[in-house]
């Protein structure tokens, strides 16, 4: 694939935490091949995250059915498809859409369906080889002769939204202490989550010492807003809930992008905090870091070091949590201590 003008369309991936963990990889296609014309496609929520963006030209928004997508793809005359999404659906549409060369992992059946094919990592055992999503992402560019030397991963935020959370919140703007935001949710399933009554009392421990401003940030469903409630009616302390102050992905960024410090299970805002150089606590049981881990020098893993872990399962198994439950409101405070104290944050009572 040489460095001309070509219409290159990236299939981005869905999860949020991935679609992060790709840029630096989009980077590096971007850098390479800076005289084409380069087209995003994914879905809202990926569009949202990543926007605004210098790696793109353009943004396709994938809202409609399987044909849809190949007859938007079609229209659009692409020389070239890069498919950082895995599914076989990705790689058929692609190739009904008559994109002539389709590079992407050969994984899921579609390697038939790929003209540059990639093999991904395995162990001994036939299972996939645990590496950072950012290094597997890199391997696709690099494949493209692209330079992959820069792994850092980088979201912007838009002014507006600035503008915007401001009026929404402005408790948090004003604070006194450190803003810190909580992320008590995991989309991906239950046993991520560290326990709400535990997220209570780290919330007013930081409240009582620091003066912190604390703020929930939960997706928009029920599942999450019910978590929320619980850690606010655990807490003694004021905490701001935004299930209760609704605010939109790009806000969101905004709000993040202005915190001292994020303490979270490993879900996409971590990924979102990362990218917006922030201070980062992820608090780390069932699943493997190895997956995730970008490397990042500001973020620090409280993991739930048991026997079954990691299990990778998004419901536990066990009769107990442990792996979760083995992170306790200290250890998180001890770290969070550490972190406040070295930015500067004095800690009242000594």
């Amino acid at each position: 694939m040489s460095n001309v003008d070509n219409n290159i369309m990236v299939w981005l991936p869905s999860p949020m935490g991935d679609a992060i963990l790709s840029t630096p990889a989009l980077k590096a296609i971007r850098n390479k091949f800076i005289s084409s014309k380069i087209t995003f496609f994914a879905g809202p929520v990926v569009h949202q995250v990543l926007s605004p963006s210098n790696f793109a030209n353009e943004w396709l928004e994938q809202n409609g059915g399987f044909l849809d997508s190949v007859r938007l793809l079609k229209n659009k005359h692409f020389t070239h498809a890069i498919l950082l999404k895995n599914s076989f659906g990705s790689a058929v549409t692609c190739r009904l859409a008559g994109i002539p060369v389709r590079t992407g992992y050969s994984r899921d059946g579609r390697g038939v369906l790929l003209t540059q094919k990639l093999h991904p990592p395995k162990l001994s055992c036939g299972d996939y080889k645990p590496i950072s999503v950012v290094d597997y992402y890199l391997a696709i560019a690099a494949r493209l002769g692209a330079d992959i030397t820069d792994k850092n991963i980088e979201l912007s935020v838009e002014p507006s939204d600035f503008e915007n959370l401001k009026t929404k919140l402005p408790a948090v703007f004003n604070a006194n202490g450190p803003v810190i935001i909580f992320v008590p949710g995991a989309a991906a399933g239950p046993s991520k989550r560290w326990l709400p009554e535990r997220f209570a009392r780290a919330a007013d421990w930081l409240s009582e010492k620091y003066n912190a401003a604390i703020v929930l940030s939960v997706a928009p469903n029920e599942q999450e807003k019910d978590i929320a409630a619980k850690i606010i009616n655990s807490a003694e302390y004021k905490v701001v809930n935004l299930a209760d102050s609704p605010i939109g992905l790009g806000e969101l960024k905004a709000l993040i992008a202005g915190a001292d410090l994020v303490i979270c299970n490993d879900t996409g805002p971590r990924h979102i905090a990362i990218g917006l150089k922030r201070k980062v606590m992820t608090l780390v049981g069932p699943n493997n870091p190895e997956w995730t881990d970008p490397g990042y020098e500001d973020e620090i893993f409280i993991k739930g070091n048991v026997s079954c872990a990691p299990c990778d399962k998004p419901i536990c198994k066990e009769k107990s949590h442990f792996c979760m439950e083995a992170i306790t409101v200290e250890m998180v405070c001890n770290a969070a201590e550490k972190i406040l104290n070295a930015a500067g944050f004095e800690k009242r009572g000594g």
